[in-house]
């Protein structure tokens, strides 16, 4: 299986994942949730493997823009909501490498760890 790479297109954070990937030789998918949305299923599928609080990106502007009571989070439920209706809140890189792996954010020693034998590069986005 092919990673898919979960993100914004424009993001500086994004463009540092998309060189590694090509500069590795790393196929992928991508798949633009500014553009695309995300549904609640695979929210919920990330945030049983990486805790809500992993997804959440609390410190770009989005979260600073949000009014307090929209900060005041009770759970997982809240989170998922908020991340769907804002997709900028979901912190960037998510790659979903198969049998069940997730990278949250830009690590290289991650990446390496997790897609070290992934299939070659064919035709990036």
């Amino acid at each position: 299986m092919r990673p898919v790479i979960y993100g914004i297109k424009n993001c500086d954070t994004m463009k540092k994942a998309f060189a590694w990937l090509d500069d590795a030789g790393v196929a992928f998918d991508f798949h633009d949730y500014k553009k695309a949305g995300i549904d609640a299923e695979t929210l919920a599928r990330w945030c049983a493997r990486s805790g809500w609080e992993a997804l959440l990106n609390k410190r770009g502007t989005t979260w600073r823009k949000l009014a307090p009571e929209q900060q005041a989070i009770a759970g997982e439920a809240d989170a998922i909501a908020l991340m769907q209706a804002q997709p900028s809140l979901i912190r960037r890189p998510v790659v979903e490498c198969g049998a069940g792996a997730l990278l949250v954010g830009f690590d290289p020693d991650a990446f390496t760890a997790a897609l070290k034998g992934a299939a070659p590069t064919e035709q990036n986005p």
